[in-house]
């Protein structure tokens, strides 16, 4: 792992933070995500009452969202628990019997890719042809090992010269299509159709990374990453089962919905003026005590005081916002990895049909565009948005789920397709489907439900990526809390960040997010050990 520098002051006395012995620390957690829920049950569960969760939507789960449609459970957020012993959303839905009713079509082992596991992938062209079984085998045999040595550049820090060069797309791209092409026991045709599979599969794995192209993607840091060992699973009666259990050990009075931010005032840096007039404009003249370290103002222009502040929103919303969101505005190198980091939308699409079309051994159709193959990039103009979809998934077992296949596509053209109403996609996605399968008798789907992270302004795009010129130090550089300097007398922790994107080994994952809302709860916790244990042993007088 490389070595990061970067300064913190959280040994500082916690006394110096000014409380007073008689009051328990007031903290502040934005955002009802998993990141937020964990934290805040971490800090309750140790002592720390005076909680508040601030969620800006009217619900909770963040990037977690379950929807019924009809007798289904369907995922238009978090979809998998990847990997099993030692991942805590694992242990948390295993102990609570969540993954009882799992199929085997809803249990993977070994690398994840976005279809279920049961039945056979039809690689279908543009021209309405099957690519045969054997031929699809050998090229996945062909990427997979390819995708094996892209981990390599940061297990054994090889270098991989020129910055232009340092993608997990171009170096993909480059390697498979030598190969193919000094294959000499491969026609013309049979090359031309690997190819074309190639840029199918980069799709694919661009909607796994939530990346808008693979060629985005460091290579020198990909393989950090790290997986879980063990199966994944689906949750049978929705993901949000999870959260709903993270929030049992929540008092109700802690979690306070549509309460969205405007700004962070920390570092005693709010004015009294600005808490009188705000409470003006609110018809309440009541003083907020100037005497806490950070103050949270909502968009309602109240002002909420604490000593501490966890920020667990998305990194999205961060790379949009965060000249606004803070005051002071943040240090300069946190706005640059902010800056360097990726974060783009991954969307589904679920199609609901009376029957399907397709047949029983058929778990995917996977989009194989033949005039794609030689393209260096993959970008479309608007009005191609859909040859981003790369893949339709069948949904397993059909007692659970009806006849419902569930799209895939990522990049600026899942923002387009969230542009578009229900009618126009469902119609766009019904030409793909005749055109792709050789069939021109589908019918249109009876009902359509698909998701819209990236327009989603509190969210704004579905999970981060290592973005070529960033690395793993930008992560723990985002997860620093603020204030830095150990010579400063200011408080110390004042503002804290949590979430998928703060954490090094586990960025992108439901359980990274988890994690990092526990790890910050610790830092306050521990920072507040000694005073409370001093205050416990102080003798009777």
């Amino acid at each position: 792992m490389q070595s990061c520098e970067i300064s913190s002051d959280s040994t500082d006395d916690p006394l110096s933070s000014g409380l007073r012995s008689h009051r328990q620390p007031r903290i502040v957690v934005i955002g009802a995500g998993l990141a937020g829920l964990a934290a805040a049950k971490t800090l309750l569960e140790n002592g720390l009452t005076d909680v508040t969760v601030l969620e800006a939507s009217d619900r909770i789960g963040g990037r977690v969202l379950s929807v019924q449609q009809g007798q289904a459970t369907l995922e238009l957020g978090a979809t998998w628990i990847h990997g099993a012993h030692g991942n805590p959303v694992f242990h948390l839905a295993e102990d609570n019997g969540l993954l009882e009713h799992t199929t085997d079509g809803e249990r993977s082992v070994g690398r994840i890719s976005l279809y279920t596991k049961n039945g056979v992938a039809h690689y279908q062209t543009n021209n309405g042809k099957r690519i045969p079984k054997d031929l699809v085998e050998e090229f996945s045999d062909l990427y997979n090992e390819v995708y094996e040595l892209t981990q390599e550049f940061f297990q054994n820090g090889k270098p991989v010269g020129a910055e232009s060069q340092n993608s997990v797309g171009i170096f993909t791209r480059d390697v498979v299509r030598k190969k193919i092409m000094l294959d000499p026991d491969d026609s013309e045709t049979t090359k031309r159709l690997k190819l074309s599979m190639l840029q199918q599969y980069l799709k694919v794995e661009s909607c796994e990374s939530s990346s808008p192209s693979m060629d985005e993607v460091s290579l020198s840091e990909f393989g950090e990453w790290t997986e879980i060992p063990g199966a994944h699973h689906v949750i049978p009666g929705g993901f949000m089962q999870v959260v709903d259990l993270l929030v049992q050990a929540i008092p109700a009075r802690v979690i306070q919905l549509n309460r969205p931010i405007r700004r962070v005032h920390w570092n005693r840096s709010v004015r009294q003026e600005e808490i009188t007039d705000a409470g003006d404009h609110n018809g309440d003249r009541r003083a907020t005590p100037l005497g806490y370290p950070v103050h949270v103002e909502l968009e309602d222009h109240e002002f909420v005081p604490a000593d501490h502040v966890i920020f667990t929103a998305s990194l999205g919303v961060l790379k949009k916002s965060h000249e606004s969101l803070f005051s002071p505005g943040l240090p300069e190198d946190k706005v640059l990895s902010i800056e360097k980091l990726g974060i783009s939308t991954t969307d589904k699409i679920f199609l609901e049909y009376a029957e399907p079309f397709w047949s029983p051994e058929c778990n995917s159709i996977q989009f194989v565009w033949e005039d794609e193959a030689q393209l260096e990039q993959l970008t479309y103009p608007e009005e191609l948005w859909y040859r981003k979809i790369c893949s339709f998934d069948v949904l397993y077992p059909p007692e659970r789920y009806g006849y419902m296949l569930s799209g895939w596509i990522c990049g600026e053209e899942a923002l387009l397709m969230e542009s578009c109403d229900n009618e126009t996609v469902a119609e766009t996605c019904t030409e793909l489907l005749r055109q792709f399968t050789g069939n021109p008798n589908i019918p249109k789907p009876r009902r359509i439900l698909r998701s819209s992270w990236g327009s989603n302004p509190y969210i704004r795009g579905s999970y981060s990526f290592t973005r070529v010129g960033s690395s793993g130090c930008d992560v723990e550089r985002l997860a620093m809390p603020l204030p830095y300097a150990k010579s400063t007398k200011a408080p110390p922790l004042q503002v804290l960040f949590a979430g998928e994107a703060t954490h090094r080994k586990y960025y992108s994952t439901t359980h990274g997010a988890l994690l990092s809302g526990q790890r910050e709860a610790t830092r306050l916790i521990d920072m507040y050990q000694d005073l409370y244990n001093a205050e416990t042993t102080k003798p009777n007088l």
